[in-house]
């Protein structure tokens, strides 16, 4: 049989006019078994492979009203079970939908408790169940991707498998995780955001950041002070335009290699204090201080470094 190779510019026409563009008869039938498109009189495949395109579920009497779905949710490392575990349905109804007697249901309850018991009967589980949780909620206060909490979740596993979490915080070590994924991501969050957002004191979470490190020996990126300029700037009510003369002071400093070895969100904020003074807008050292989370003494030296390094 010869496949569509040679056809894809005739197949527009045949869909509009359902027609065998060898033979010309309307003989086009869709085998969905075999996902081809053919025609029943010459034996032309125009079309194979296709993706089934209808509807993931099959409709049954006893769950018109409920979820028809059977994909499930996708699986995540970011779960303890990474989304295969499967779970006792809360409807007590039989697969006629017919309803289960009394002592039955007593009987299916109890099914439905060690069967929640017995997905995190091992410690290793029981511990990646709270560190999860724990993610999740990091995760949506830091407003990162799924592909950060994805990461941070590969590197918790990690540090898991290694003994590292034994004796240690969860919670320190979880936001550790979330820490180095973001910076693995050039993510501009700083020690200071995560330690916010986790309750856990900025000494403890950077020793935990410092042993993953070490251990696990992952090579992170140099953080770029570019990534910063835009969440200081709307948290300091900036113009676009003085965001812009921050970057080209940025991008013309680390041409020049004063920027090796500095803080990047003190010196995205001392950029943006330069840009300020150039555009003539109004803010203080201690606004931008503030929005960037960093010292007044910080934003001074890095503004007497830039002007004096680049002739501004």
């Amino acid at each position: 049989m010869e496949t569509n190779t040679n056809f894809s510019r005739l197949l527009k026409m045949e869909r509009a006019s359902n027609k065998c563009p060898r033979c010309g008869k309307n003989s086009m039938v869709l085998d969905g078994n075999g996902a081809e498109l053919y025609c029943a009189d010459c034996g032309l495949v125009v079309k194979e492979k296709i993706v089934d395109s209808g509807p993931e579920w099959r409709s049954f009497a006893s769950d018109e009203k409920g979820d028809r779905s059977r994909a499930g949710v996708p699986t995540s490392i970011a779960m303890h079970d990474m989304g295969l575990a499967t779970v006792i349905g809360s409807l007590n109804k039989d697969a006629s939908g017919r309803s289960l007697p009394g002592s039955m249901k007593s009987t299916v309850e109890r099914l439905r408790t060690w069967d929640r018991r017995s997905q995190v009967h091992e410690s290793a589980d029981r511990n990646l169940r709270q560190a999860f949780s724990e993610l999740r909620r990091f995760a949506d206060k830091l407003t990162v991707s799924e592909a950060v909490t994805e990461k941070a979740a590969y590197f918790y596993r990690k540090a898991l498998e290694r003994n590292l979490v034994r004796g240690r915080s969860i919670t320190a070590m979880m936001a550790a995780s979330l820490y180095a994924a973001c910076r693995d991501g050039e993510i501009p969050r700083t020690l200071k955001d995560v330690a916010a957002v986790s309750n856990v004191k900025k000494k403890d979470l950077a020793r935990s950041y410092r042993l993953l490190h070490r251990e696990m020996d992952f090579q992170m990126p140099v953080a770029d002070a570019t990534r910063c300029v835009s969440g200081i700037a709307s948290r300091a009510k900036m113009s676009e335009r003085t965001q812009r003369r921050a970057r080209e002071i940025l991008f013309r400093a680390k041409q020049t290699g004063i920027s090796a070895g500095k803080d990047p969100m003190g010196l995205a904020a001392s950029a943006l204090y330069v840009a300020c003074t150039l555009e003539g807008e109004e803010k203080t050292q201690k606004d931008v201080a503030e929005a960037a989370r960093v010292t007044e003494v910080t934003i001074r030296n890095r503004y007497k470094g830039l002007r004096e390094a680049l002739g501004i």
